[in-house]
């Protein structure tokens, strides 16, 4: 069994790419956005599933140990083979995959060219409870500029610290004070002081 591949990259053409391992060309199936990661003459490391057929052996690579595992899932699937599953990874991340499991939306499979409603719904119910979904980081909702934020953030620039810093400092008391203290600048003043640290202004 094949499971990795470390070597120069000799060449990529679509979903095919050549690497030399120990002077000898490996044909390595890849989506298309990892094929076009990889430089002609750069090294790459790729994880490997080795397909064993009658008359084939194929190399299919990933960038990724959870694209692998997902891989192999999705092959698990009945009338899913590797092309089909590979389709799948070239049009959704293991994320969100996992995401259209687990909301058994199977609307997502359709799309992948090969996958039909009936494989489609196959992928939704065979991988339930296999694929677990990682929650999102949001980024945080931008603070409402007030008169008494927009005097603090004005005064600490004043004071020699960079706008950015400034800034952030401001966001991140505003955040954390009551709601009398951000009406009145001398608390929020502190409290951003407070957040910025130790750190000294700019040019002091």
């Amino acid at each position: 069994m094949i499971s990795s591949v470390r070597g120069t990259v000799l060449a990529v053409q679509g979903t095919t790419a050549v690497i030399e391992v120990g002077g000898v060309g490996l044909a390595v199936q890849v989506t298309p956005q990892h094929g076009l990661s990889m430089r002609i003459g750069a090294e790459a490391s790729v994880r490997t599933a080795l397909i064993v057929r009658e008359d084939d052996l194929s190399l299919y690579g990933f960038a990724e140990a959870d694209e692998l595992a997902v891989f192999d899932l999705l092959r698990s699937v009945t009338g899913v083979g590797p092309r089909s599953a590979m389709g799948v990874l070239a049009a959704l991340d293991p994320n969100q995959i996992a995401q259209a499991v687990a909301t058994e939306d199977d609307a997502a499979f359709r799309k992948v060219s090969g996958i039909g409603p009936k494989t489609a719904k196959l992928i939704v119910l065979q991988l339930a409870g296999k694929l677990a979904v990682v929650p999102t980081v949001r980024a945080a909702a931008p603070v409402a500029a007030t008169p008494v934020r927009d005097s603090v953030l004005m005064a600490l620039i004043g004071l020699g610290w960079p706008e950015r810093s400034a800034l952030q400092g401001v966001d991140e008391a505003y955040a954390a004070a009551t709601d009398l203290e951000r009406e009145t600048m001398p608390s929020l003043l502190r409290l951003a002081l407070a957040q910025l640290g130790p750190q000294q202004a700019a040019g002091k």
